[in-house]
């Protein structure tokens, strides 16, 4: 497994960052089954949020033991500084823990909840209030859709996050504008020192009227060599973390591909695996 710093944070962080929206419904064992899993494979760095299910509660048991192995991430979707606060307390409480090393606030796109939250009385004042009391160490932002890194651009202009989530695949880069803010993101936050986390890299496309096998909301690659080109498509930016997907039955096979060489597969080779795969942008 690869590592490199996580921004400015000190954390030198494995490439791949365990997802554990993967949680959202499983049981305490498969939990402890995944634990063993992320162990052997030098996964040291978990990315859970309150809204993920029971996730939180299924990590919490392990924070007694292996609280010094991770560094843990969580996240919020309230808005006002009054609500967020009285979640952080929540989720402390489940994961057992008297601080997070990141709190970040989740899914930060539509105006005008970027307002509430940016503004007065809003969750960046509970996030740095939290800082300030040592509930939370370091503060991030995330987002969804291809206005994600148009929206974190206008978050950094605010205040220096830590670090930003983002969608990032090959299909999702074919879009023009996307890729041009995105890569426009990414510059900012290397000059800055800003982790950028990634998400659905493995994302085939919308789950339509396919049946739902997995645990995540879209149509997930399973193919193993598929998930091979995918992650190392992820991984061969070097500036990037690789948040795994949402299923832990998936997750042996994203770890697998991490942990041999990273090659970045061609346009070429990629544009095959778009046509076998059928993948298509799962935002536009």
């Amino acid at each position: 497994m690869e590592y490199k710093a996580f921004g400015k944070t000190g954390h030198t962080s494995s490439r791949v960052l365990f997802g554990a929206a993967a949680f959202g419904e499983v049981s305490q064992k498969e939990a402890d089954e995944t634990l063993a899993l992320l162990l052997d494979n030098g996964i040291n760095h978990i990315d859970t949020a309150r809204s993920y299910g029971e996730a939180e509660l299924r990590i919490g048991p392990w924070m007694k033991k292996h609280r010094s192995s991770f560094f843990l991430a969580s996240k919020t979707n309230k808005r006002t500084k009054e609500e967020a606060l009285e979640e952080l307390k929540q989720t402390l409480k489940r994961l057992q823990t008297d601080h997070l090393d990141l709190w970040q606030l989740h899914y930060l796109v539509e105006p005008d909840e970027w307002e509430t939250a940016m503004g007065e009385g809003g969750a960046l004042e509970a996030a740095i209030e939290a800082k300030e009391q040592g509930l939370v160490r370091f503060i991030g932002v995330t987002g969804h859709g291809v206005g994600a890194p148009s929206a974190h651009l206008k978050s950094l202009e605010v205040y220096d996050f830590d670090s930003v989530l983002l969608p990032y695949n090959y299909s999702m880069m074919q879009n023009s504008l996307y890729r041009e803010q995105a890569e426009k993101l990414f510059h900012v936050c290397k000059e800055r020192s800003i982790a950028v986390q990634t998400i659905k890299s493995l994302a085939r496309g919308e789950l339509g009227d396919k049946e739902k096998l997995y645990a995540t909301w879209y149509d997930p690659l399973t193919d193993e060599a598929s998930i091979r080109k995918a992650v190392h498509w992820v991984l061969s930016n070097e500036q990037v973390f690789l948040n795994s997907t949402g299923d832990i039955h998936i997750l042996p096979h994203i770890l697998k591909a991490a942990q041999e060489p990273i090659r970045k597969p061609s346009d070429k080779e990629m544009e095959v695996l778009v046509k076998q795969e059928g993948i298509t942008p799962l935002f536009s």
